[in-house]
């Protein structure tokens, strides 16, 4: 059986069977996403934002930068009543 080896985010070679769940699922949906962007490209691409949506981007960049947390991804799943 051949060893699948993947570069994680600090650049180091690491073999699929030596990954966390949670490097794993990354690598997966950074895939999945690149894949349908190469399918599908970006379907909003050349539409204009509307003003309290760049608003509303800006702030969650700056508090970002400022190391404020975000609301996790399955909190938001979970409010929008989808399954994750």
């Amino acid at each position: 059986m051949s060893s699948h080896r993947v570069v994680t985010q600090g650049g180091k070679m690491k073999t699929v069977s030596r990954m966390t769940v949670d490097e794993l699922r990354e690598l997966v949906e950074s895939a999945v996403e690149d894949k349908l962007h190469e399918m599908i490209g970006d379907p909003d691409h050349g539409l204009d934002l509307r003003q309290s949506v760049k608003k509303r981007l800006r702030r969650t960049i700056r508090d970002e930068k400022k190391g404020k947390p975000g609301i996790p991804a399955k909190e938001v799943t979970k409010r929008l009543g989808l399954r994750w």
